[in-house]
Protein backbone atom coordinates (compact mmCIF):
# COMPACT_ATOMS: atom_id res chain seq x y z
CA UNK A 1 0.00 0.00 0.00
CA UNK A 2 1.14 3.51 -0.82
CA UNK A 3 0.23 6.45 1.41
CA UNK A 4 -1.47 9.07 -0.73
CA UNK A 5 -2.00 11.64 2.01
CA UNK A 6 -2.23 11.70 5.82
CA UNK A 7 -3.33 8.16 6.63
CA UNK A 8 -5.03 7.44 3.31
CA UNK A 9 -3.45 4.44 1.58
CA UNK A 10 -3.93 3.05 -1.92
CA UNK A 11 -3.63 -0.58 -3.01
CA UNK A 12 -3.73 -1.38 -6.71
CA UNK A 13 -5.20 -4.75 -7.64
CA UNK A 14 -5.29 -6.29 -11.09
CA UNK A 15 -6.91 -9.08 -13.08
CA UNK A 16 -6.04 -9.29 -16.76
CA UNK A 17 -6.86 -5.90 -18.24
CA UNK A 18 -8.85 -4.86 -15.16
CA UNK A 19 -7.03 -2.69 -12.62
CA UNK A 20 -8.79 -1.29 -9.61
CA UNK A 21 -7.75 0.58 -6.49
CA UNK A 22 -8.77 -0.24 -2.94
CA UNK A 23 -8.28 2.45 -0.30
CA UNK A 24 -7.65 2.11 3.43
CA UNK A 25 -8.03 5.02 5.83
CA UNK A 26 -6.47 5.07 9.26
CA UNK A 27 -8.91 6.43 11.84
CA UNK A 28 -9.01 6.78 15.62
CA UNK A 29 -11.23 3.68 15.79
CA UNK A 30 -9.29 1.44 13.39
CA UNK A 31 -9.28 1.14 9.60
CA UNK A 32 -11.97 2.06 7.07
CA UNK A 33 -11.86 0.38 3.64
CA UNK A 34 -13.31 2.13 0.62
CA UNK A 35 -14.25 -0.77 -1.70
CA UNK A 36 -12.70 -4.23 -1.55
CA UNK A 37 -11.56 -4.93 -5.11
CA UNK A 38 -12.05 -8.14 -7.03
CA UNK A 39 -13.27 -11.47 -5.62
CA UNK A 40 -10.66 -13.46 -3.73
CA UNK A 41 -8.51 -10.49 -2.75
CA UNK A 42 -8.95 -10.61 1.03
CA UNK A 43 -5.52 -12.17 1.61
CA UNK A 44 -3.91 -9.49 -0.56
CA UNK A 45 -5.65 -6.76 1.43
CA UNK A 46 -4.58 -8.46 4.66
CA UNK A 47 -0.90 -8.49 3.59
CA UNK A 48 -1.11 -4.88 2.45
CA UNK A 49 -2.51 -3.80 5.82
CA UNK A 50 0.29 -5.60 7.61
CA UNK A 51 2.71 -3.60 5.48
CA UNK A 52 1.43 -0.38 7.04
CA UNK A 53 1.44 -1.78 10.56
CA UNK A 54 -2.26 -2.68 10.68
CA UNK A 55 -4.15 -5.96 10.58
CA UNK A 56 -7.39 -7.10 9.00
CA UNK A 57 -9.15 -7.32 12.36
CA UNK A 58 -8.82 -3.53 12.70
CA UNK A 59 -11.19 -2.94 9.78
CA UNK A 60 -14.33 -1.48 11.35
CA UNK A 61 -16.24 -0.37 8.24
CA UNK A 62 -16.39 -0.87 4.48
CA UNK A 63 -17.65 2.06 2.42
CA UNK A 64 -18.89 0.65 -0.88
CA UNK A 65 -19.02 2.99 -3.85
CA UNK A 66 -21.11 0.52 -5.89
CA UNK A 67 -21.85 -3.16 -6.44
CA UNK A 68 -19.71 -4.01 -9.50
CA UNK A 69 -17.48 -7.07 -8.91
CA UNK A 70 -14.20 -5.18 -9.26
CA UNK A 71 -15.26 -2.98 -6.32
CA UNK A 72 -17.46 -5.23 -4.16
CA UNK A 73 -15.85 -8.55 -5.05
CA UNK A 74 -14.28 -9.26 -1.65
CA UNK A 75 -16.84 -7.42 0.48
CA UNK A 76 -18.53 -10.55 1.82
CA UNK A 77 -15.30 -12.21 2.91
CA UNK A 78 -13.83 -9.08 4.46
CA UNK A 79 -17.08 -8.44 6.30
CA UNK A 80 -17.19 -12.03 7.55
CA UNK A 81 -13.53 -12.02 8.66
CA UNK A 82 -13.69 -8.66 10.43
CA UNK A 83 -17.27 -8.03 11.53
CA UNK A 84 -17.01 -4.65 9.81
CA UNK A 85 -20.14 -2.68 8.94
CA UNK A 86 -20.83 -2.69 5.21
CA UNK A 87 -22.22 0.66 4.09
CA UNK A 88 -23.78 1.37 0.68
CA UNK A 89 -26.60 3.25 -1.05
CA UNK A 90 -30.08 1.73 -0.95
CA UNK A 91 -30.11 1.30 -4.75
CA UNK A 92 -26.96 -0.86 -4.55
CA UNK A 93 -28.11 -3.04 -1.65
CA UNK A 94 -30.22 -5.53 -3.69
CA UNK A 95 -27.22 -6.27 -5.92
CA UNK A 96 -24.89 -6.67 -2.94
CA UNK A 97 -27.22 -8.99 -1.01
CA UNK A 98 -28.08 -11.11 -4.05
CA UNK A 99 -31.73 -10.08 -4.44
CA UNK A 100 -30.93 -8.75 -7.94
CA UNK A 101 -28.44 -10.31 -10.37
CA UNK A 102 -25.32 -8.28 -11.10
CA UNK A 103 -25.65 -5.86 -14.02
CA UNK A 104 -23.35 -6.69 -16.92
CA UNK A 105 -21.61 -3.84 -18.76
CA UNK A 106 -22.22 -3.13 -22.43
CA UNK A 107 -19.75 -4.35 -25.05
CA UNK A 108 -18.53 -7.88 -25.82
CA UNK A 109 -15.01 -7.44 -24.38
CA UNK A 110 -16.23 -5.84 -21.18
CA UNK A 111 -18.87 -8.56 -20.74
CA UNK A 112 -16.18 -11.22 -21.24
CA UNK A 113 -13.94 -9.65 -18.57
CA UNK A 114 -16.91 -9.18 -16.26
CA UNK A 115 -17.75 -12.86 -16.47
CA UNK A 116 -14.13 -13.94 -16.01
CA UNK A 117 -13.85 -11.97 -12.77
CA UNK A 118 -16.11 -14.55 -11.21
CA UNK A 119 -19.09 -14.77 -8.94
CA UNK A 120 -19.44 -12.21 -6.18
CA UNK A 121 -20.60 -13.75 -2.91
CA UNK A 122 -23.74 -11.97 -1.67
CA UNK A 123 -23.65 -10.34 1.74
CA UNK A 124 -25.81 -8.10 3.89
CA UNK A 125 -25.58 -4.32 3.76
CA UNK A 126 -25.49 -3.23 7.39
CA UNK A 127 -26.06 0.48 6.91
CA UNK A 128 -27.59 2.56 4.14
CA UNK A 129 -26.12 5.94 3.25
CA UNK A 130 -27.81 8.58 1.11
CA UNK A 131 -26.65 11.90 -0.22
CA UNK A 132 -25.17 14.11 2.49
CA UNK A 133 -25.09 11.36 5.11
CA UNK A 134 -22.12 11.00 7.44
CA UNK A 135 -21.94 7.21 7.82
CA UNK A 136 -18.62 7.45 9.67
CA UNK A 137 -17.31 10.54 11.47
CA UNK A 138 -15.35 12.64 9.00
CA UNK A 139 -16.80 10.99 5.87
CA UNK A 140 -19.66 12.54 3.86
CA UNK A 141 -21.51 10.41 1.30
CA UNK A 142 -22.24 12.01 -2.09
CA UNK A 143 -24.83 10.31 -4.30
CA UNK A 144 -23.35 10.35 -7.80
CA UNK A 145 -25.59 8.23 -10.06
CA UNK A 146 -24.69 7.45 -13.64
CA UNK A 147 -22.14 4.65 -13.54
CA UNK A 148 -24.74 2.84 -11.44
CA UNK A 149 -27.99 4.13 -9.99
CA UNK A 150 -26.78 4.15 -6.41
CA UNK A 151 -23.13 5.06 -6.88
CA UNK A 152 -21.62 6.91 -3.92
CA UNK A 153 -18.50 9.01 -3.62
CA UNK A 154 -17.11 9.85 -0.19
CA UNK A 155 -15.51 13.10 0.93
CA UNK A 156 -13.12 12.83 3.88
CA UNK A 157 -12.58 15.91 5.99
CA UNK A 158 -8.80 15.62 6.22
CA UNK A 159 -5.77 17.35 4.70
CA UNK A 160 -7.92 19.92 2.90
CA UNK A 161 -10.41 17.28 1.75
CA UNK A 162 -9.92 13.86 0.15
CA UNK A 163 -12.47 12.73 -2.45
CA UNK A 164 -12.96 8.99 -2.98
CA UNK A 165 -14.37 9.15 -6.51
CA UNK A 166 -14.99 5.44 -7.08
CA UNK A 167 -16.18 5.12 -10.69
CA UNK A 168 -17.84 8.54 -10.92
CA UNK A 169 -14.57 9.65 -12.52
CA UNK A 170 -11.21 8.25 -13.54
CA UNK A 171 -7.75 9.75 -13.87
CA UNK A 172 -4.95 9.58 -16.39
CA UNK A 173 -1.81 11.69 -16.66
CA UNK A 174 -3.04 14.09 -13.98
CA UNK A 175 -6.31 14.67 -15.83
CA UNK A 176 -9.80 13.74 -14.69
CA UNK A 177 -12.19 12.03 -17.09
CA UNK A 178 -15.57 10.40 -16.97
CA UNK A 179 -15.82 6.64 -17.45
CA UNK A 180 -16.89 5.28 -20.82
CA UNK A 181 -19.04 2.49 -19.31
CA UNK A 182 -22.04 4.02 -17.57
CA UNK A 183 -25.64 2.97 -17.07
CA UNK A 184 -26.97 6.51 -17.53
CA UNK A 185 -24.63 8.84 -19.46
CA UNK A 186 -26.64 11.99 -18.79
CA UNK A 187 -26.67 11.46 -15.03
CA UNK A 188 -22.99 10.53 -15.08
CA UNK A 189 -22.15 13.91 -16.62
CA UNK A 190 -24.34 15.65 -14.06
CA UNK A 191 -22.63 13.81 -11.20
CA UNK A 192 -19.17 14.72 -12.47
CA UNK A 193 -20.24 18.37 -12.68
CA UNK A 194 -21.60 18.19 -9.13
CA UNK A 195 -18.27 16.89 -7.85
CA UNK A 196 -16.54 19.78 -9.61
CA UNK A 197 -18.54 22.18 -7.43
CA UNK A 198 -16.93 20.77 -4.27
CA UNK A 199 -13.71 21.91 -2.64
CA UNK A 200 -11.06 19.27 -1.94
CA UNK A 201 -7.30 19.10 -2.29
CA UNK A 202 -6.87 15.42 -3.10
CA UNK A 203 -8.76 12.77 -5.05
CA UNK A 204 -8.41 9.01 -5.34
CA UNK A 205 -10.11 6.85 -7.93
CA UNK A 206 -11.28 3.31 -8.53
CA UNK A 207 -9.29 3.40 -11.76
CA UNK A 208 -6.26 5.61 -12.28
CA UNK A 209 -3.65 7.28 -10.07
CA UNK A 210 -4.44 9.62 -7.21
CA UNK A 211 -4.22 13.38 -7.64
CA UNK A 212 -2.53 15.07 -4.69
CA UNK A 213 -2.95 18.83 -4.50
CA UNK A 214 -5.34 20.95 -6.53
CA UNK A 215 -7.61 18.00 -7.31
CA UNK A 216 -10.84 20.00 -7.41
CA UNK A 217 -9.36 22.19 -10.15
CA UNK A 218 -8.78 19.09 -12.28
CA UNK A 219 -12.46 18.18 -11.92
CA UNK A 220 -13.47 21.70 -12.99
CA UNK A 221 -11.25 21.41 -16.05
CA UNK A 222 -12.95 18.11 -16.90
CA UNK A 223 -16.42 19.69 -17.03
CA UNK A 224 -15.42 23.05 -18.53
CA UNK A 225 -17.20 23.76 -21.85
Amino acid sequence: MREVVDGVFELRLGFGNVNVNVHAVRTDDGVVLVDTGLPGQTAVIERALRGIGRHLGEVTAILLTHHHPDHAGSAAQVRERTGARLIAHAAEAPFVNGAFPAEEPAGRLKKFLFRRIGRVEPTRVDQLAGDGAEPIPGFTALHTPGHTRGHLCFLLDRAGGVLFAGDAAASSGGRVTGLTVVADPERAVQSLARLAERDFEHAVFGHGPAISGGAAARFREAVAP
